[in-house]
Parts: C-alpha cells; structure tokens; sequence
C-alpha cells in the first residue's frame, strides 16, 4: 500500500469518518474513497452498498474486478436517560454489538449497578458530549422527558451529523419540544431529522419491547438504503 494512502486511511479511522480502499484485481493498483466521495465515485452503487453492510467484498463492474475494503468506524447510540428503557437497550444493544453510552446527571439513576459492563457518564449533557463527540456513525436518543437533560442533547445531536435522531414522548410532549428548538434557532427541515413518536411502531408497550422498537429503528436507519451521508 502506497504510504500517502496508508496516512490518509489512519487519519481518517482516528476521526471516525469511513473510507473504502478500491484493488484493481487485474492491474493491481489501489485508490481511497472517503465517504464524502463516493457519490462522485464511478463504484457509487457497489460502494454504498457495501458500507451499508460494513463488509469488505469483491464486485465486479465493466467488466474489472475489484476488491472493496471497508472501513467503518464502530456504531454507538449516546442516551441521555439512565431509565428504564435504556436499562433494557443495554443487552440489546451489546448483542447488536452497538457501542451504548449514557448520559444522566441524576446520580440515583446513572449507577454502575443498573448499567453494569456500559459506559455510564453521570454528567450534564453539555458537559459529556463535546468530550465524546458526536459524528456520522452516532445515534442519539432522548429518554427523559426533562427538557433540562433531553434539549441540550438534541441541540448538540441537530448540530452534528448524527446518522439517527430519536425522542420519546407523546405527541403533546413532541410539540412543545419543536416549540423549544424552534426558538433556539432550528428550523423545520432540522428539528424533522427527530423520530418522534421515536421507533418502530410495533405496538410497544412495556420498557423492553420500546427499547426494541428504538434499536430497531436505528439499525434500519444505519444499514437501510436511506442512510446517506449529511
């Protein structure tokens, strides 16, 4: 591999933006698509497929074969809500393997022995999420219903490009939410990047089946054709 594009894989893996590395089976030679490119890219079609998948494998167009090497950085969902509901995404999300980290400052919640083996950050929103970043392959849910804990988070996640948006409430809730970010300076094509009512609907009822309906929303969302780059 030609050293400039091994610099570039690197640089691009430690910011968390995916790349493919493009072989010429026949000829050999090799060539990096960051993932802002690959609309432009003559491999468009097989390229998003394959980082859809997030599996490297050999396609074949115009007659060339070629070997797609993808690199996609690991998918995490950020809470805030160390709840009920967040409790039952933890398993979920590990078998999903999805990276969980939640977010709540109300220390009688946001405890080791309700979230074992999660990355629990009993902090204000504003205070975790520019420490942790949020990026391409994130996934934001708002789980609280307090609009101290739940707005800074959506703020922060409209801000960023956040492949998925999520929060829960009611449609009453819902509106006073849009009424809030409105007034913050978000306009309506933003704040329409929130899934509310939030997941699947499935007729969930309990914490358990909601934190179903919500991983599978998200998941659809990150291998699903939709998912395009912001």
């Amino acid at each position: 591999m030609d050293l400039s594009v091994l610099a570039t894989l690197n640089a691009e893996r430690e910011a968390r933006r995916a790349t493919v590395l493009v072989t010429d089976i026949t000829a050999g030679t090799q060539r990096l698509v960051k993932q802002d490119d690959i609309a432009a890219d003559p491999l468009a079609e097989p390229l998003e497929k394959q980082l859809r998948m997030a599996k490297s494998g050999m396609v074949e167009a115009e007659g060339k074969a070629y070997f797609l090497t993808v690199q996609a950085p690991h998918p995490r969902v950020v809470v805030t809500g160390a709840v009920h509901i967040s409790q039952a995404m933890a398993p979920m999300a590990k078998t999903l393997d999805l990276d969980l980290v939640i977010i709540d400052p109300r220390t009688a919640f946001a405890t080791p022995e309700r979230f074992p083996d999660v990355t629990l950050l009993p902090e204000w929103p504003e205070e975790a999420i520019p420490r942790i970043g949020l990026d391409g392959y994130t996934a934001f849910v708002a789980l609280t219903h307090d609009p101290k804990i739940d707005d800074p988070g959506l703020d922060a996640a409209l801000r960023s490009n956040c492949f998925y948006i999520g929060a829960l409430g009611s449609r009453k809730t819902h509106g006073k939410r849009v009424e809030r970010l409105t007034a913050a300076g978000f306009d309506q094509e933003a704040i329409g990047r929130i899934h509310a009512p939030i997941g699947l609907d499935i007729g969930a009822v309990s914490p358990a089946e909601i934190a179903l309906s919500i991983l599978a929303e998200i998941v659809n969302t990150l291998r699903g054709p939709r998912r395009k780059p912001i």
